[in-house]
């Protein structure tokens, strides 16, 4: 496990040498709960444990908010843990990262976890409702579940001849 912080930097500064742009923050607090999302499902286990607040736009993490406004992402993961953590951050830049901001709200928005932590909520309502990482992990076996239908399930039947 890493800190939040070192994961903001990471996908902070690869985006900036990527993109050949700065990062808005609406776009990294997507892409930090993506990846805190797909190391459930390949490593079984949460990358960081700062927890998501349900915002309106979707999940945030209010100490990367601060460090972000701050101009503090500066903060780097050792080769060890960029060995355990480089697989979730290349999906998830291959997956999203090209994605604008309101697209990637949108796909937050569809995530169990984010609902759960916004019921009693109006749509316009701020709030500050926790995720529970318990949520997260069913997200996770979800995807993990749609992945294996649409990459194992469905070419087979696609293969299955016709009577």
């Amino acid at each position: 496990m890493v800190s939040v912080a070192k994961a903001a930097s990471y996908i902070f500064k690869r985006y900036m040498e990527e993109k050949g742009t700065c990062i808005d923050e609406m776009k990294l607090h997507k892409l930090l709960y993506l990846s805190q999302r797909e190391s459930i499902i390949m490593t079984g286990e949460p990358m960081f444990d700062a927890s998501f607040e349900a915002w309106k736009y979707g999940p945030v993490v209010v100490e990367v908010r601060d460090l972000y406004r701050k101009g503090a992402l500066n903060e780097t993961l050792t080769e060890a843990e960029l060995e355990v953590y480089k697989p979730v951050f290349d999906y998830v830049f291959v997956n999203y990262a090209d994605k604008d901001s309101w697209s990637l709200s949108i796909l937050t928005h569809s995530e169990t976890s984010w609902q759960n932590a916004r019921k009693g909520l109006g749509p316009d309502d701020q709030g500050s409702n926790q995720l529970r990482l318990d949520d997260i992990r069913n997200d996770a076996e979800m995807m993990k579940m749609r992945r294996f239908f649409f990459d194992e399930i469905v070419p087979q039947l696609a293969e299955t001849p016709k009577v």
